[in-house]
């Protein structure tokens, strides 16, 4: 299985979790504030608040949380953020994509570089490696909510247009444009997802080693310690015997 949907995986098992609980929840509710500001604040009116919100529960953020930052959006008292992408290579020359928010472009810049240059990569030009990745919706469910042809045939009527199961879950793929409809349509039929999000999903992988793949969660975990980064993603591949050395 590609890296990107073993990421989540490896850091439950380094117990990163609870340390990057409230990162967390400040980086989702940043996001329910921009989609807020961007468009209608009633999320069912607004496809990308709706996922937010969704992405926020899904990830155990209180109610209020949620509500103080559409809030925060209406009452015009929110920072004004520029959504910004920077793409670099990692270690063993992994491609990286690090998706920011932002209200000092210049301040973000200069971190993500220093940072892509103390941990062994370096942060190239926007495009440099956003064509080994393609732009898709993620849906995610739990092992438990079907076998593996329930939840293909279900994805097919929803318009998906890729699913992978395993003992871990199922991961449900479908165009970004598609992801509001696939992601109503998937609930209809299966019940509330794990996860539903925009994604990079690499088009090609490096196969990384022990030491490769070390030196590459460290250079991930400095970059997401970034209060104004909302999400890297890379096209690493590893063995499972790798995996469970770190």
């Amino acid at each position: 299985m590609a890296g990107h949907s073993k990421w989540a995986n490896i850091q439950h098992r380094k117990g990163r979790q609870d340390a990057a609980r409230s990162k967390l929840f400040s980086k989702l509710s940043k996001e329910i504030t921009v989609a807020a500001k961007m468009g209608d604040p009633d999320p069912e009116k607004n496809p990308r608040l709706r996922l937010a919100v969704k992405e926020a529960k899904s990830n155990s953020v209180p109610k209020d949380v949620i509500d103080r930052a559409i809030k925060k959006a209406v009452g015009g008292d929110a920072e004004t953020y520029d959504e910004i992408r920077y793409e670099g290579y990692g270690p063993n020359g992994v491609a990286v994509i690090v998706e920011a928010m932002t209200d000092n472009r210049n301040r973000t810049a200069s971190t993500v570089r220093s940072t892509f240059s103390k941990n062994g990569g370096n942060l190239g030009e926007t495009g440099s490696v956003s064509f080994m990745f393609e732009r898709k919706g993620e849906v995610t469910y739990p092992a438990d909510v079907g076998d593996a042809d329930t939840v293909m045939m279900a994805a097919i009527e929803a318009g998906a247009e890729d699913v992978e199961s395993s003992d871990d879950g199922h991961i449900i793929w479908c165009a970004d444009t598609d992801l509001n409809d696939v992601s109503n349509a998937l609930e209809a039929e299966l019940g509330e997802s794990d996860s539903t999000k925009l994604i990079w999903k690499p088009v090609t992988t490096t196969e990384m080693d022990l030491e490769g793949m070390e030196k590459l969660m460290k250079l991930i975990d400095a970059l997401e310690d970034d209060d104004d980064v909302q999400r890297v993603t890379a096209n690493f591949e590893a063995s499972d015997e790798v995996l469970d050395q770190l």
